[in-house]
């Protein structure tokens, strides 16, 4: 793999591949993908699950091209597990492993859970490189217990490289696309290279409304909650956005709107600013909120709301 990759680049060839970032819900998978590319592609939170969709992050630098893919987190369904959301977000996950030149699975520090098994199970039929992140490591308390961490999860498979990250600060994420890069082949490009992701401008900004609501409002509101752009017109300096926000009950709409509207207007707010950010452009954002029982375990629902099973 060195050689051909010395060879290459020697050559003055182009490479490019594709890494799916795995693990259980809440490690930080997303808050990677946004390291690595410089700016917000993916949404993130503290809630886990934040991320339902499969997102495509592509960097290209010179020759060299990688088409990273963030995955809702692999999970245990439990009382759930016929929930047609969860079963989305699950199957979206490993549909992700299809293709890959390599896989990033990231854990959280020292922590090694039954969804990690989960999501290891899952990556033993590959055959491509399995790199191993230990993210969140600034939050050791005791540092002292890293090595021997590292010398123990070794034994579960044998990992092309064991790497100490924090995706938030970005400690050791250079020395990870620098490993990642060791796996691309010679080929080219998939995208142009001013390309960051394959997700539509509409598709980003429902995600930035859905993150508004989910760091706003934590436990208050399940995850029956999903955002439909009906409206994104694009007058070049302005870009105009009408957002409706879909819950299941009546109660949820109460909790959504706030007293006196104030809960829809900061989330409102917020999201315009990263939109501002994103598109450049000042933006007119409308939210507004309707009950629609049962969307989330409703598989045509969903597919309606861009939630795609796919065989």
């Amino acid at each position: 793999m060195d050689d051909t990759t010395n060879q290459a680049d020697a050559a003055g060839e182009q490479r490019c591949g594709f890494v799916a970032i795995v693990g259980r819900p809440n490690v930080g998978k997303s808050t990677l993908m946004n390291r690595i590319l410089g700016q917000k592609i993916s949404i993130t939170s503290r809630r886990p699950q934040t991320t339902r969709h499969q997102v495509m992050g592509v960097k290209t630098e010179g020759d060299t091209q990688t088409v990273f893919v963030d995955t809702p987190g692999m999970h245990i369904m439990g009382k759930d597990r016929n929930r047609a959301i969860n079963q989305f977000m699950n199957q979206t996950a490993t549909q992700a492993l299809r293709g890959v030149d390599c896989v990033v699975f990231i854990i959280d520090r020292t922590r090694w859970t039954e969804e990690d098994q989960i999501v290891l199970d899952r990556l033993a039929p590959l055959e491509v490189p399995v790199i191993l992140a230990v993210n969140k490591v600034d939050w050791l308390k005791d540092k002292s217990t890293l090595l021997p961490w590292l010398e123990q999860v070794a034994g579960k498979r044998a990992f092309t490289a064991i790497l100490p990250i924090s995706a938030k600060n970005g400690t050791g994420v250079d020395a990870l696309e620098a490993e990642v890069g060791r796996h691309l082949s010679v080929g080219p490009h998939y995208f142009p290279s001013d390309q960051v992701t394959d997700k539509s401008e509409r598709f980003i900004a429902a995600e930035l409304v859905r993150e508004k609501v989910m760091r706003q409002l934590g436990d208050e509101l399940p995850y029956q909650m999903t955002v439909e752009i009906e409206e994104f017109r694009d007058e070049g300096r302005v870009v105009h956005i009408s957002a409706l926000m879909l819950v299941e009950r009546e109660g949820q709409k109460k909790i959504l709107i706030g007293e006196g509207g104030e809960r829809i207007k900061q989330i409102g707010s917020e999201a315009r600013i990263d939109m501002e950010r994103t598109f450049g452009a000042k933006v007119m954002l409308k939210l507004w909120v309707k009950v629609k029982r049962g969307w989330s375990d409703d598989a045509r629902a969903l597919k309606s709301l861009g939630y795609d099973f796919e065989e």
